[in-house]
């Protein structure tokens, strides 16, 4: 099932682009963190919510931390609800502040 849901939600982001630097042969091999950032990035809750089913919470908690949350005022009204929504942050503005601060920190070192 979870191969019929990964090759779907391919299909999709094909059809939105999100592969334009991918051949074509390596389309099918793509890493699961950049899988699963580009459905946050690029999908629908339906196919955002498929990823859970394929996926760990927290493998796409870290990756949503790791790619999308860096990004700050770019992707800010989207992190805020996946924040509230799917990871259950009680102060979504105060979290993502804090997450931000800290790769930051990190890259500093």
């Amino acid at each position: 099932m979870t191969q019929q849901i990964s090759h779907d939600i391919i299909q999709k982001l094909k059809a939105e682009n999100c592969f334009w630097s991918y051949s074509e042969d390596s389309i099918n091999n793509v890493p699961d963190d950049i899988l699963i950032e580009k459905v946050l990035g690029y999908l629908d809750l339906p196919e955002i919510d498929a990823l859970f089913l394929m996926f760990p919470y927290k493998k796409i908690k870290k990756v949503w931390l790791e790619h999308l949350v860096p990004q700050g005022e770019y992707l800010y009204s989207l992190n805020r609800f996946f924040a509230w929504y799917y990871f259950h942050v009680k102060r979504p503005d105060q979290y993502l502040k804090s997450m931000i601060t800290r790769h930051f920190n990190k890259m500093l070192q």
